[in-house]
């Protein structure tokens, strides 16, 4: 075999990877890449093959068998060492497109806003101690002043089950045994947050995690939507959202209960009143950071409304009709409406499709444009009412997808999304906590970028898993895979921005502004940040 032979077939095996890769948007805008960006992308390339060797292949306490991508919640101390990681964290993220807002704000956090209100209360199902602590919920509740209790602690030998007793007197009475207030909270956080042992061991399925998924909802509901603790929390959940390097945020809010807890203790605060707290936060922390001259790090946030896929369609009608009301009073901030729950388990998209087409028919009527961005194939099924959700989500007109983890099993589909732009909002480590996939190397979302399907990189739930921000998903897409680098990374922050409500001046000055922090990142890479 001559080398004239040898070096034909490799021209012909290169054209040829190319060419199975030339949807990948990396691939497809090559020629325009500045000689930086190159060299940035080549230099991540070099620091990720050395972490996988000096790193994922060295020994780690308590981890059997480490590797670039496994289980999250196992080897986040280990990502959080790597270079990598501290890099990405300076990373400029674009938008956050799927972030549920009630499940956004670091469980400590969220305990500490709840210890500073003292109409907080809480009570357990049974007297705690040690046989009862780890299988009982706190439950919580904000009660008007007149009913204040100060009963029983929860681990004292006279509390009576269910009796309402004060945070702060259920913290500081905690029995020491258990480990006194640090024991409290590490009992509420442990109720607030999935734990190893739970997502690959206990909980280790489907149906088992999504239980304990849903049970941290029940337990983090009642502070989150206490109007004296909203304020807080959304700053909260902003500020760390900006300093991970997110530009622009659409998070989905639960409007299932139609009033929030009053400062009274009493349940009269209306959805408007939670836009308007919405709305000044954000203005809020516009106005600092222009006063730090760091206005060019954020552009703004919205709301997706949401309601669950347990109601009935009657009473959907209900919520379409509220979300009308709301956008005509702060069309600024409702940017789309989803239906949210377990895919598996609750209604399907087609048991409400008379009450969401005649809420599209509503919007025209009113000049409106709310639209839909459907959670769909969040699941393994294949021909499950679950896994059809996809079909009937195309074809209300979804703007997006959220998740979309069985879309690859439907080759139309994949091509309509191409053709239409239509993005998925991938959450890669949430996907994989709630057992979708085992680990990063095998998620699907290279198959979807390799088709050519917009994808926007999202945390869903970062408050329960612990992803906060965008650097840990950033993270594992890029150390699951040999051919993402820094370079896919950024498109998909680009499309983030193209594929978000923001309208088209807004979108064009947020996408600048992100431009020019990227050139200022991909620069200090080079330069050996």
């Amino acid at each position: 075999m001559s080398q004239s032979d040898v070096a034909e077939y490799n021209a012909r095996r290169a054209a040829f990877i190319n060419d199975d890769r030339a949807l990948r948007p990396d691939y497809a805008n090559a020629a325009g890449r500045s000689a930086v960006e190159i060299a940035a992308d080549r230099v991540i390339r070099e620091i990720r093959a050395f972490e996988a060797s000096s790193i994922w292949d060295g020994e780690h306490q308590n981890i059997q068998h480490p590797f670039p991508g496994m289980e999250f919640l196992t080897g986040g101390d280990v990502i959080i060492q790597t270079r990598l990681f501290k890099i990405l964290t300076k990373m400029p993220k674009g938008a956050l497109l799927h972030a549920h807002l009630e499940a956004s704000v670091n469980a400590q956090v969220l305990l500490r806003l709840a210890l500073q209100q003292p109409a907080i209360h809480v009570r357990a199902a049974k007297p705690i101690n040690a046989f009862t602590v780890a299988s009982t919920l706190p439950e919580f509740k904000a009660l008007p002043k007149d009913d204040f209790s100060d009963g029983a602690g929860l681990t004292e030998p006279s509390y009576v089950a269910n009796d309402w007793v004060s945070i702060r007197k259920a913290r500081g009475t905690f029995d020491q045994a258990l480990g006194g207030p640090l024991g409290f909270d590490k009992w509420v956080t442990g109720a607030l947050t999935i734990n190893p042992n739970e997502a690959y061991r206990t909980h280790n399925t489907v149906p088992k995690i999504w239980k304990k998924f849903q049970e941290t909802f029940a337990t983090s509901t009642p502070l989150v939507f206490f109007a004296p603790i909203w304020a807080d929390y959304i700053r909260e959940f902003l500020i760390t959202s900006i300093d991970d390097g997110i530009s622009y945020i659409e998070a989905r809010v639960g409007f299932l209960f139609k009033y929030m807890y009053g400062p009274d203790g009493q349940e009269n605060v209306p959805h408007r009143e939670w836009l308007i707290a919405f709305d000044k936060v954000v203005n809020d922390i516009k106005d600092d950071l222009k006063k730090q001259g760091r206005e060019d790090e954020f552009v703004g946030a919205r709301i997706i409304y949401c309601t669950v896929r347990f109601i009935s369609p009657e009473e959907l009608e209900w919520y379409t009709e509220d979300c009308l009301t709301l956008k005509q009073e702060f069309p600024h901030i409702i940017a789309g409406f989803d239906l949210v729950g377990s895919e598996d388990d609750l209604r399907p998209l087609v048991d409400y499709i008379g009450s969401l087409l005649r809420f599209q028919a509503r919007q025209k009527e009113l000049g409106l444009d709310i639209p839909f961005m459907f959670h769909a194939g969040e699941t393994l099924g294949d021909g499950t009412k679950a896994d059809d959700n996809l079909y009937d989500a195309l074809l209300l007109g979804t703007k997006r997808i959220g998740h979309g983890f069985s879309l690859m099993k439907h080759p139309k589909l994949v091509q309509i999304c191409r053709e239409k732009g239509i993005l998925i909002e991938v959450c890669p480590i949430s996907n994989e906590i709630l057992r979708l996939t085992s680990s990063m190397p095998m998620h699907p979302l290279p198959s979807l970028i390799n088709h050519g399907i917009p994808v926007a990189l999202c945390s869903d739930d970062s408050a329960v898993f612990g992803n906060m921000g965008l650097s840990f998903d950033f993270f594992q897409v890029l150390v699951a895979s040999e051919v993402t680098g820094l370079i896919q990374l950024g498109e998909m922050a680009r499309d983030s921005i193209r594929y978000s409500t923001l309208d088209e001046e807004a979108k064009g000055r947020t996408m600048g502004l992100w431009e020019r922090r990227w050139d200022r990142f991909v620069e200090e890479i080079g330069t050996g940040m």
